[in-house]
């Protein structure tokens, strides 16, 4: 059986495959390359990148299920595969504490201007201390999460080891523990803000100009799920106009962005290059995890429901 990759896998993950079929790694995303290498595959592999769309599912065939090395899954025609009715497998718990590690960093590093301070140290201008301003401390402040699935609540426990006064919005998920907040009042009250949500056509978008414009003139922002989210033009104007205090990005609608973007220009945003879930730990657990199920489905052994985007196709 040929497993196909679309995009480089934990090697863990490979060895395992390998005893199951015969494992390729795609030479091209380009659309018509993709479709092609779809035709004689028994299953499909993709981490962000790669996308499985629905023009490749109905050429596969011999498709038995299709897979995400993650927790999103919005890169892969769910709906088409769905119909089909393929498996769309995914790693629900594979990300959460990288993930959320990352929001706290990206909090951090822009409350306290690292990237800024670390750039004028290497330069030799030590007494930049005296003119970086005052940092954010985290301590006392109010984080306003929105999403509070596995990851949003994770942070929200990062934050309270921090001290912090967490309130969250979600449109499904509740939890007893934190005050649910009208998403309005939530960008109103909260000192930091970060975003947890699950891409799909009720979120993009989501976080407009007119959400940003209510946070108060202290607070960042934080994204760490999908850039389609978030109005970057709004947030842009926001941070250069000085409206809000700044924002630290994992993720952006176009990936890369372009080089001319305006976010390049501005000196109290922190970017990294969607890497929140590269981490020694979780870069393994979600490729084996994904890698295991795949395995289940080619044996014709049923896979874990909580692993299948689609559960219903069982």
């Amino acid at each position: 059986m040929k497993i196909l990759l679309l995009e480089t896998i934990h090697d863990e993950a490979i060895e395992l495959l390998k005893t199951i079929g015969q494992v390729h790694r795609i030479q091209s995303l380009d659309p018509d390359h993709v479709k092609e290498q779809f035709i004689d595959a028994a299953a499909v592999l993709t981490r962000g990148r790669g996308r499985i769309p629905r023009e490749a599912l109905l050429v596969g065939k011999s498709l038995k299920c299709v897979a995400r090395c993650g927790a999103g899954t919005d890169n892969i025609d769910v709906a088409t595969a769905t119909e089909l009715g393929l498996p769309v497998l995914f790693s629900p718990d594979g990300t959460t504490f990288s993930v959320a590690e990352h929001a706290m960093m990206l909090m951090m590093a822009v409350g306290r201007k690292l990237t800024l301070l670390d750039r004028e140290v290497k330069k030799g201008n030590w007494e930049f201390r005296n003119r970086a301003g005052i940092g954010l401390e985290l301590f006392g402040k109010t984080l306003g999460i929105v999403g509070f699935g596995r990851i949003g609540q994770r942070t929200a426990e990062l934050a309270q080891a921090f001290g912090m006064k967490v309130i969250y919005w979600s449109a499904r998920s509740r939890d007893d523990n934190y005050p649910f907040i009208e998403l309005e009042e939530l960008f109103q009250q909260a000192d930091v803000i970060s975003i947890s949500l699950a891409l799909n056509e009720n979120t993009r978008g989501l976080v407009s100009e007119r959400l940003i414009s209510l946070m108060k003139p202290t607070a960042i922002l934080v994204n760490t799920a999908r850039g389609e989210v978030l109005d970057e033009t709004a947030l842009a104007a926001a941070l250069a106009e000085k409206r809000i205090a700044g924002a630290g990005l994992d993720v952006m609608a176009s990936e890369p962005p372009p080089a001319d973007h305006p976010f390049f220009e501005l000196d109290n945003i922190v970017i990294t290059p969607h890497l929140g879930t590269i981490t020694d730990v979780a870069y393994r657990k979600m490729c084996v995890e994904v890698a295991e199920q795949v395995g289940k489905v080619l044996k014709g052994e049923p896979p874990d429901a909580r692993s299948v985007r689609n559960p219903r196709v069982l």
